[in-house]
């Protein structure tokens, strides 16, 4: 599984990034974690308001800190 955080590197950026993780490890799951700082890539997604997730290349949030519980959610599926 790879999981792509779309984000310039703001705050909400590195949230996300932290909430990925949290759930990850939570969840006993392995996934690779990557940035997308990009414009040019993250714009390639559809996504124009940031942060964004993207997980095996579908984009599962746009313009939102998604919460843990959030993020287990769609992992979990």
């Amino acid at each position: 599984m790879i999981i792509k955080i779309l984000g310039t590197g703001c705050k909400k950026c590195t949230t996300v990034y932290n909430n990925v993780n949290t759930a990850l490890k939570e969840l006993d799951m392995e996934a690779e974690v990557i940035k997308v700082e990009d414009l040019p890539s993250i714009m390639a997604y559809g996504v124009i308001s940031t942060p964004g997730v993207v997980i095996d290349e579908k984009v599962f949030f746009m313009g939102k800190v998604p919460s843990i519980a959030e993020i287990k959610q769609v992992l979990e599926v």
